[in-house]
């Protein structure tokens, strides 16, 4: 099962607008999630992405079809979940750096060591902990179990800055967030 529209938003358009456009949307993984608060965008193009030098073993669903996650072991410990976004063979996506937390914080918590429902997925690292991101979900589609988006309630107001945590293309403004909330990984400027 695949689909690249889900949510409301069209995942074959590049990577700065599905970004933009998940800020809000609700992500489970098994039931446990929350709002999406804080993304950041990476294509082909873009000297920061994993994409940029083109497909590898590692970063085989980045190539994939859109509206499928690429999930990639960062630092050697922290799992990272990006959704895939584009044409099939482009690599582009959007990393999911914060959630506010909704459903399944005990889950979370447990998986986390800690309670503070600010510090559960306020990060990529910290994310991909708390909802039991693995290997196993690299390649999978966005539109079956595990996985479930739901469209966000109302507008939300998004801030837009640069990257964190990369060493190229600092200066490119595809960091998008949620203005205002405390579930940022880190506030913008």
């Amino acid at each position: 099962m695949s689909c690249h529209i889900l949510a409301g938003i069209d995942f074959s358009a590049p990577s700065p607008q599905v970004a933009r456009r998940l800020i809000g949307v609700t992500l489970l993984v098994n039931g446990v999630g929350g709002r999406i608060v804080e993304v950041e965008a990476y294509d082909r193009e873009d000297p920061a992405s994993h994409s940029f030098s083109g497909q590898t073993a590692r970063n085989f669903a980045m190539f994939g079809p859109p509206g499928h996650a690429y999930v990639y072991l960062s630092h050697g410990i922290h799992w990272c979940l990006n959704l895939v976004c584009r044409e099939e063979g482009h690599g582009a996506g959007v990393l999911i750096r914060a959630l506010e937390p909704l459903a399944g914080l005990e889950q979370m918590a447990a998986r986390r060591g800690l309670a503070e429902a600010r510090l559960l997925c306020s990060g990529p690292g910290r994310l991909g902990q708390a909802l039991g991101v693995t290997r196993e979900l690299n390649a999978m589609a966005l539109d079956a179990a595990p996985f479930e988006l739901l469209p966000r309630k109302g507008r939300v107001q998004v801030a837009v800055g640069p990257r964190i945590g990369i060493s190229k293309a600092v200066e490119v403004p595809w960091r998008f967030g949620l203005a205002g909330s405390p579930y940022l990984s880190r506030p913008f400027r």
